[in-house]
């Protein structure tokens, strides 16, 4: 069985081998995520020289997509009691005490703690709530003053230092982008990602802000992921998905911040939107979390990893499953399989991608995927410039390959993430618009096949010797 649906893989330390990057790849893993809240930038540099050296090895496009960490959130430091591991303090208050965040650096109590970020202090209103520890604990504001916040302690006692939080009622008045990741960003340009990834995006104009950065530094088209994890992302989500490049459904911050039994339905949605707006869409976080430590994934993430394939995701996302967990290789050949399962299941993968709302009757795309299904076609096979064509084909999730033959390799590699789609990268194919090379390239024997080549759409019957 062959996977439709990606899979994106964080690479940490239990993943950054050589010899473990290509059973990875051996066994499905289609675009490598490096995350910029771990690690120093010149560790992910060796890592991008490493993919891209054993992509060159598989003959197969790999992407890369170097993940920002965003304006995170800390509190300071206590003066309260060592925790176990003789390094991080805490301090133990009561439901319904008044605690105080300020602007004063000095050691916190059991009575406030200092805020380092002031636009944090600015932008926080009086009714706000404050989570912290993942949101075990729950404040909300109840008076504020120039460099000071009161806020009254709802749920959760133990507080430890510099932990981050969240503010689900707050837009925070920042920009996207933190002195970190501006240096992390120029640095990684220089590398050439295919993809960049940003952090807690609230508003379009985040977006735009980290184009304009990208493009005043490199005239490679690298499209920007937008993360979406805070209630005004999810609100403002049309507004964003029109300036951005692709999407990823970040479940664990947004789980903090808005009840997590929405959560489900918020997915749901994105996909939808993604769909009709032809963004390619990554379901991430605990994916298959149990296997950082086990060989055997949970029933419920079975189901989990299946579902985000049944809704049409583009991918789905390992994080700590692969970076620190003991099963990296395990991790990939278990998601493949159950992404494989899902993507040819017959039930759920009927003619479904007629009924995408709110996309014109004429639609170019609908032609094509229309073509390919009554004739019963084995593969489309689209010559692909810019890559948007076959994008917008993915995007009505044909259950047949999309084989795209690109003449650039950034192009080739972000395809990577667009369900079905196989990417080619080759000068020459694309040149002598070669079908049945490209089709031999993939694995493809022939039949009928509708091929794209600009505007042209025609139907070709081709035996190729693989």
């Amino acid at each position: 069985m062959q996977k439709l649906t990606k899979i994106t893989s964080t690479i940490g330390p239990m993943s950054a081998p050589e010899n473990v990057l290509r059973q990875m790849i051996e066994n499905g893993m289609n675009v490598c995520r490096l995350n910029f809240s771990h690690d120093a930038k010149e560790v992910h540099a060796e890592r991008i020289a490493t993919i891209r050296k054993l992509s060159a090895e598989f003959g197969r496009p790999i992407a890369i997509m170097a993940d920002l960490q965003g304006p995170k959130n800390r509190i300071g430091d206590f003066a309260g009691t060592y925790t176990d591991d003789g390094e991080t303090h805490r301090t133990i208050l009561k439901i319904g005490q008044t605690f105080t965040f300020d602007s004063n650096p000095a050691l916190g109590d059991n009575t406030r703690v200092y805020m380092p970020e002031s636009f944090v202090l600015e932008s926080l209103s009086v009714g706000d709530r404050i989570l912290l520890n993942d949101g075990k604990m729950e404040m909300q504001v109840t008076a504020k003053s120039p460099g000071r916040i009161d806020a009254v302690v709802i749920r959760g006692t133990e507080i430890w230092d510099r932990r981050g939080f969240n503010l689900p009622d707050t837009e925070v008045n920042t920009s996207v982008l933190t002195d970190k990741d501006r240096e992390n960003l120029d640095f990684v340009l220089k590398h050439n990602p295919d993809f960049v990834a940003i952090s807690f995006v609230q508003k379009p104009e985040d977006v735009t802000e980290v184009r304009n950065f990208i493009t005043a530094r490199t005239s490679a088209p690298v499209k920007i992921i937008v993360k979406i994890e805070r209630p005004q992302g999810v609100e403002r989500f049309e507004e964003i998905a029109d300036v951005a490049d692709a999407v990823m459904v970040a479940r664990g911050d947004l789980a903090v911040e808005m009840p997590f039994w929405e959560i489900p339905a918020i997915q749901r949605y994105l996909i939808r939107a993604c769909r009709k707006k032809n963004r390619p869409i990554i379901v991430a976080t605990q994916m298959l979390a149990s296997m950082a430590d086990n060989e055997f994934p949970l029933r419920s993430e079975i189901s989990d990893v299946a579902t985000a394939a049944y809704l049409r995701a583009d991918s789905v996302m390992t994080s700590e499953e692969t970076t620190i967990g003991h099963f990296p290789v395990l991790v990939v050949e278990t998601m493949s399989k159950i992404l494989a399962n899902a993507d040819t299941d017959s039930i759920e993968n009927s003619y479904d991608w007629n009924r995408v709302d709110n996309i014109p009757e004429n639609d170019w795309s609908r032609s094509v995927t229309t073509v390919a299904y009554l004739n019963k076609a084995t593969a489309i096979v689209v010559f692909d410039r810019s890559g948007r064509k076959s994008r917008e084909i993915s995007c009505r999730r044909p259950d047949m390959p999309i084989v795209s033959v690109c003449n650039l390799e950034i192009i080739a590699n972000q395809l990577c993430l667009s369900r079905g789609v196989r990417p080619i990268f080759s000068e020459q194919m694309f040149t002598a618009k070669d079908v049945c090379a490209a089709l031999a390239h993939v694995g493809i024997v022939g039949g009928k096949v509708v091929v794209v080549d600009g505007d042209d759409i025609t139907m070709k019957d081709i035996e190729c010797d693989v």
